[in-house]
């Protein structure tokens, strides 16, 4: 159990959000905890976001620097920090004033995070209706792990969603800008080799979908999947590499078993082949990896696994008109008929036990 004496850092993470970040601010000062400390780091911003940050001193601390991506904020924010658990929020993002009491009861010396569900909120702040990641079941620190070395996948939510021990990061923040520009990619990939993830089944995140986010899409982007399969390869060599030094034993083609890359890489091909990645792909070679990943357990449930299966050959085989309605109901929530959603609503109905 987290002692209540434990210092709680929130650094967050701001570059031209001059409109949002003063509401994250608020929400990490809000955290209903006894000793809680706020660090943001301004990345270089234009916009007047330092003067929206400045009217919270002395409640929250400044790091300010030149525009050099999300991961170099990050570990100069966990520079400056001194809690025992530290939250990465993006200046988007907010904080449910429960966080911490929520988690303190499954808080252990084992701990690399403790994980939570999201809900989506929309630029004013309005619920959108959904919550994520969803859960099959809730799994064991044993099973993350397993999915990880076995499929390069685990359900986890994005960099908000996330509190880190201290003893995890002081291992790994030497390397998050050397994996990618933002500085999740490498923690939520080493997290379950390095220690227990725990999983907390309760939206206490609001993730704001407003159109400059880096993980939702308002609209398609054809050349974007190229690029979130290169980020999700990265995040798949690190992480073996990781796995490794920790005498753990990663299975070598764990990343062709990852059913949520094979989305990305399904659609790069297919709506962006000039900028396709991957050399002399096909959609024949996507479905038998496809095939193969259905079968491999990565926290969803074999239903949920065969219906993606059943989205993939869809889209490696249908007209291009209907491939791509497919993946625009797939990448972007807010186009899906509301059947569509309540059927997937039915395929990843969390059992919590």
């Amino acid at each position: 159990m987290l002692d209540p004496s434990s210092l709680v850092s929130v650094v967050i993470c701001n570059y031209n959000y001059a409109q949002f970040v003063g509401a994250a601010i608020e929400s990490a000062l809000a955290l209903d905890w006894p000793r809680v400390e706020v660090i943001v780091v301004d990345d270089g911003s234009t916009d007047g976001s330092r003067s929206v940050i400045e009217g919270y001193a002395p409640r929250a601390s400044m790091v300010t620097q030149s525009n050099s991506g999300q991961a170099t904020a990050a570990k100069a924010g966990f520079a400056r920090s001194r809690g025992d658990v530290v939250i990465f929020l993006d200046a988007d993002d907010l904080l449910d004033p429960r966080l911490i009491r929520v988690m303190a009861p499954h808080w252990n010396a084992r701990v690399s995070k403790v994980q939570f569900q999201m809900r989506t909120i929309d630029a004013e702040g309005r619920a959108l209706g959904s919550v994520f990641p969803q859960y099959y079941r809730v799994p064991s620190p044993a099973q993350t792990r397993q999915w990880t070395l076995k499929a390069n996948a685990y359900p986890t939510p994005p960099g908000s969603g996330n509190a880190y021990s201290r003893t995890f990061l002081d291992r790994v923040m030497c390397d998050v800008d050397t994996v990618d520009r933002f500085a999740d990619s490498a923690l939520l990939a080493a997290a379950p080799l390095l220690g227990d993830v725990v999983t907390i089944p309760q939206p206490l995140v609001s993730y704001r979908v407003h159109g400059r986010n880096d993980g939702a899409m308002l609209a398609l982007d054809p050349r974007r999947f190229a690029r979130e399969w290169l980020r999700a390869r990265r995040r798949f060599h690190y992480g073996s590499s990781v796995a490794r030094s920790a005498g753990l034993d990663p299975r070598n083609d764990a990343f062709a078993h990852d059913l949520a890359s094979l989305a990305y890489r399904a659609a790069s091909w297919r709506l962006a082949p000039a900028d396709h990645p991957v050399r002399d792909d096909s959609g024949g070679s996507i479905l038998a990896d496809a095939a193969r990943a259905v079968s491999v357990p990565q926290g969803h449930s074999l239903a949920s696994r065969s219906a993606m299966l059943a989205w993939l050959a869809f889209v490696c085989l249908a007209p291009r008109s209907a491939a791509t309605r497919m993946l625009q109901w797939r990448f972007v929530p807010s186009t899906r008929p509301k059947r569509l959603r309540q059927f997937m609503a039915a395929l990843s109905i969390a059992r919590m036990h």
